[in-house]
Parts: C-alpha cells; structure tokens; sequence
C-alpha cells in the first residue's frame, strides 16, 4: 500500500500583527497596510489619508 502525504494544516486567524509596532488587535488591512489603528492614526497624513469631520 502506498503512503499517502497529508496537507499541512491550514492556519486560521491573525498570522502577524502590525508591522510598525506587533500588536495583534485593531488592525487596518485595507489596502494592503497591515497596522494597528494607533499607529494608523499616527502616520495617516503622511501616507495621504485626510480626516473629513
């Protein structure tokens, strides 16, 4: 009988954090940002992004 490979096992959830600070939580991945929101807010205007109201 031939041995059959088995899949690794899919992960699920968060695989990493922010890429500024590490914190898992509160992360902005639209666009491709992959940050927290803190440091989002940090460097937001740098990146382009305007506040409104």
């Amino acid at each position: 009988m031939a041995q059959t490979k088995l899949a690794p096992k899919k992960k699920y959830g968060r695989k990493e954090g922010c890429e500024r600070c590490g914190r898992k939580r509160g992360l902005v991945r639209r666009y491709n940002l992959h940050l927290c929101r803190q440091c989002f807010r940090e460097i937001a205007p740098e990146l382009g992004f305007e506040k409104y109201s």
